[in-house]
């Protein structure tokens, strides 16, 4: 007896022994560097395609839910000595890594997107908003950079103007790409040509006709005419001259698309040359702080630029925010119309 409980005794000393030199081991290891869906980050990672720089969407964002399904059970919830499997197996389930995403599907065709649209600069318009129509859209050019258009038309462009050329002989780098691409995504989109005051009319228009196609669907050209005081061009015409060179322009251009084209152009040069000139062309009126019957009194109008500080998922950066002058129902019937 004496001798057993000696043995016993030996055996669970070497035992404790053995436990201590493992403890004193684990503390000086490093931890693991793995991190696993069952370690959630603090906040919630931004959606896709959004930049950093869009404060705007930050508030958004701390609303979102990571994906994921829920975390696995802890280590220290299992036996660790167990021999025989759990009683459920499926618990095993959670080391399995997550379906992807599906993707995207691609906005339907025809379909009126709400506007989802934010401001970096929102203007109070009072009882005159633009939110009140049904049907917005966005103009882009280089200057937007990668468009992810699917994401955008889901947010509510519903059309886009899309920079085509200037001048005699500037293409916008970015123009075949968004004009397939837009297309692509289900928007309706049109070109449109910023007129530069120091060369001929009818050389812009030629320089328009041969890199804008002629596509069934197109929205009608336009003719964006402003004073530009960082242009290489300081000429400023006579109202008179300004008409005259801008008829040239757009007949050529409707002789060629077979669509009258619509005169985009802002309150000081409106004022300046166009006060009741045009009357059987459509106008896209830029007013970004009031709205257009107060900035162009009398002006009837197709589309506003309401904004040149929007903010959406799909474009990083600002964009020009538009609206048409319409219903649903009205905007259908235009289009068709135009198209």
């Amino acid at each position: 007896m004496r001798s057993t409980r000696a043995l016993i005794l030996l055996l669970a000393g070497i035992a404790v022994a053995g436990c201590s030199a493992s403890s004193g081991l684990e503390s000086v290891l490093p931890p693991s560097p793995e991190i696993t869906n069952a370690i959630r980050p603090t906040k919630p990672v931004p959606t896709a395609g959004v930049a950093a720089r869009d404060v705007g969407f930050a508030a958004e964002a701390e609303e979102e839910v990571v994906p994921g399904a829920e975390p696995p059970a802890a280590v220290g919830d299992f036996q660790a000595n167990a021999l025989v499997p759990p009683a459920k197996p499926t618990t095993l389930a959670v080391m399995v890594p997550d379906k992807p995403a599906a993707r995207e599907a691609a906005p339907k065709a025809g379909t009126i997107y709400r506007r989802r649209f934010r401001d970096a600069k929102p203007i109070n318009f009072g009882s005159s908003t633009p939110h009140q129509l049904a049907v917005h859209g966005v103009d882009v050019s280089r200057w937007q950079g990668e468009v992810d258009w699917v994401k955008l038309r889901s947010q509510g462009a519903n059309f886009a103007y899309i920079k085509a050329t200037d001048g005699g002989d500037h293409l916008d780098p970015m123009f075949r790409k968004n004009w397939r691409a837009a297309k692509a995504a289900g928007l309706k989109r049109g070109a449109y040509h910023f007129f530069y005051w120091c060369r001929t009319a009818g050389e812009q228009a030629d320089w328009f006709i041969r890199n804008v196609p002629k596509e069934p669907g197109a929205l009608p050209p336009v003719i964006d005419v402003e004073w530009n005081g960082e242009s290489s061009c300081k000429r400023r015409p006579s109202p008179a001259k300004v008409r005259e060179k801008m008829q040239v322009f757009m007949d050529k251009l409707e002789a060629h698309y077979g669509q009258r084209p619509i005169i985009y152009t802002a309150p000081d040069f409106h004022a300046d040359n166009l006060e009741g000139a045009f009357p059987n062309h459509p106008f896209w009126l830029r007013a970004v702080a009031r709205h257009p019957s107060k900035v162009y009194p009398g002006r009837k109008w197709v589309f506003w630029q309401y904004s040149g500080s929007g903010l959406s998922h799909g474009v990083s950066g600002r964009i020009d925010l538009n609206v048409f002058h319409g219903t649903e129902r009205e905007w259908h019937r235009w289009v068709a119309d135009k198209t």
